[in-house]
């Protein structure tokens, strides 16, 4: 693909126009592709944290959505932990090639597998900025074509989760392509595939449909799940595999807490009897990974009831993967204290878990604006005794 220097300076100038009225002023450029250039833009926006090193090579993208559907930088790095070095490894759902990226710095070879010719285009384009220079593009279906790749020991996969009217989907037989269908034939072909899941699928209900799973990486970017990757053998015996919840908290940095999947089956579920000086909210993947036992074992601390997922102590522990607070106040939930709540604390952050109202009612009841230092969380006891805790973030 070749973008002539005249389209690269018209790009970096009109960075910050508005999008609409640049292409409303289309006529005025009649030797720029201006919907193309205003694509560029718009993406590039969307990616700057997201993606830095490609924004900052001037990369390019197929369409808007493609900077939306891609891993960030710090999830592709993380990748490269999941596979040994020296590796052929296949792609088979390119996409915009973050992930086909950052493999390949660990991989010998790279093939990248793409149906749209548009996006295998832009890859090329995108792969000679960077400097990639062991990534072969193959434009077509990565299932009709993976059998044909000679020597691959590992294949990565991102079935696409879009529907009819490009609604989202991540049940595994909606997706495209069918993964349990798909997984049988990609190990006939290498002994390894790494599987990107969307962050709604259900860890155990996946599990079930992926034999041969040998660890499951749920990956979260400043506590917001972003994806689930399935890393499976053709030969695995595992029983009990190895999850991980990460949380990248910087671009470089994460906390990890890792535990075999039965070891929450088996734990004890150990209630606290009161509500202790502090007070712990467990970061988003581990929340999703469903350790909630676990995580309570490791740090010593007691859960609020089986089903509120927040967890307290007389002691500050320190490193807890999540939140910690200092617990200032705990009101019943009825009329008087949501009366004596408005007027003594007229501004906070509101979180509910097990709890019959949502955030947005909760507000509303107890007109409370959102801001300030004080966070406010509604849940349910050991008694089923609704509760409003207040609280101060510890560090």
């Amino acid at each position: 693909m070749k973008i002539d220097l005249h389209t690269k300076e018209f790009i970096r100038a009109h960075a910050d126009d508005d999008p609409n009225r640049l292409l409303l002023s289309a006529a005025r450029y009649p030797d720029i592709d201006v919907p193309f250039v205003v694509d560029q833009i718009v993406a590039r926006r969307h990616v700057r944290e997201k993606l830095p090193e490609w924004v900052a090579h001037e990369t390019l993208f197929p369409s808007r959505i493609s900077g939306e559907q891609c891993s960030s930088e710090s999830t592709a790095r993380y990748k490269q932990q999941l596979m040994r070095s020296g590796l052929r490894v296949c792609d088979l759902t390119g996409g915009l090639g973050v992930d086909s990226y950052y493999l390949s710095q660990r991989a010998e070879k790279l093939y990248y597998v793409e149906r749209f010719p548009f996006y295998c285009e832009v890859a090329r384009y995108n792969f000679d900025r960077l400097g990639a220079t062991n990534i072969e593009v193959i434009e077509g279906d990565g299932m009709a074509l993976y059998a044909s790749l000679e020597e691959i020991d590992l294949f990565y996969i991102d079935p696409a989760r879009r529907g009819t009217g490009n609604s989202r989907v991540f049940a595994l037989a909606d997706c495209e392509p069918d993964l349990t269908e798909a997984l049988p034939k990609l190990l006939s072909a290498a002994p390894r595939v790494i599987a990107k899941l969307s962050p709604m699928a259900d860890l155990r209900q996946t599990l079930e449909l992926l034999p041969g799973t040998e660890e499951i990486h749920v990956l979260s970017v400043k506590n917001d799940c972003k994806e689930l990757l399935f890393v499976i053998g053709r030969q695995s015996s595992v029983h009990s595999p190895e999850v991980h919840a990460v949380n990248f908290t910087s671009p470089e940095e994460y906390d990890r807490f890792h535990f075999p999947l039965d070891e929450e089956k088996d734990c004890p579920a150990k209630q606290a009897d009161t509500i202790g000086q502090y007070l712990y909210e467990p970061n988003a993947s581990i929340l999703k990974a469903g350790a909630f036992k676990t995580v309570a074992k490791r740090y010593g601390v007691e859960k609020l009831a089986v089903n509120s997922h927040l967890y307290t102590s007389s002691e500050l522990v320190l490193g807890f993967p999540g939140r910690s607070f200092e617990v200032q106040a705990v009101y019943p939930f009825n009329k008087q204290a949501s009366r004596a709540l408005s007027k003594t604390i007229p501004q906070a952050h509101i979180t509910v878990r097990n709890f019959p109202l949502s955030v947005k009612e909760l507000r509303a009841r107890l007109r409370i604006q959102e801001g300030g230092d004080i966070y406010l969380f509604a849940t349910l006891l050991a008694n089923s005794e609704k509760v409003i805790i207040a609280c101060r973030k510890v560090g």
